[in-house]
């Protein structure tokens, strides 16, 4: 089944989902389905008109979408993410100050929340099945490559992460949601 993608250079909708807590939103939903404000709120820890109010930020730049059809009552409101996921393309924003920048702020975010979800594994380590553990891994390395052998190298791990993509499945029994956190670049 294909993927559903949306591809963001307007810099409101960067600078929309720049914030880290539309962010965490859109990560939920897209993790564990549609859910309803209330939820949101309790798994992020956030009021519900605070959970409304970046809710439909997102929606009016299209990450998200009601699910009026999951509504019990009219009270109930139902969101689900637009698309399984957004990419942004630095080189495209570079042309633009507006773009680099808001395209910048989301990529700061982004970065910032992967530490935040390491440190949290890290720190739940100690409870988790040994199997988990050994699995896996956390490294770097120093190469000294050119642009071309750079961009090889970085389309060698997207199609990697793609294979695995398909052979995985929320639904395979023993199957748990898997983080995958890679990139290269010139170093600073």
């Amino acid at each position: 089944m294909a993927r559903r993608e949306i591809h963001v250079e307007d810099p409101s909708a960067l600078r929309a989902i720049a914030h880290p807590l539309r962010l965490k939103i859109i990560g939920l939903l897209r993790l564990e389905g549609p859910l309803t404000v209330g939820a949101l709120g309790e798994r992020v820890g956030a009021a519900s008109g605070s959970v409304s109010y970046h809710l439909a930020t997102l929606e009016r730049h299209g990450f998200v979408e009601q699910a009026p059809e999951l509504a019990r009552d009219g009270r109930e409101r139902w969101w689900r993410a637009s698309a399984d996921y957004t990419t942004v393309d630095a080189m495209e924003l570079q042309g633009d100050p507006a773009k680099r920048e808001a395209g910048l702020a989301l990529r700061r975010t982004i970065v910032q929340s992967y530490a935040v979800e390491t440190l949290a594994y890290l720190d739940m380590e100690s409870s988790l099945e040994p199997e988990w553990i050994e699995a896996s891994t956390q490294s770097d390395d120093m190469l000294w490559l050119t642009a071309d052998e750079l961009r090889q190298l970085s389309a060698d791990l997207d199609e990697v992460v793609r294979s695995w993509r398909e052979r995985g499945g929320r639904d395979r029994e023993g199957a748990r949601a898997v983080r995958a956190i890679y990139s290269t670049f010139l170093r600073p």
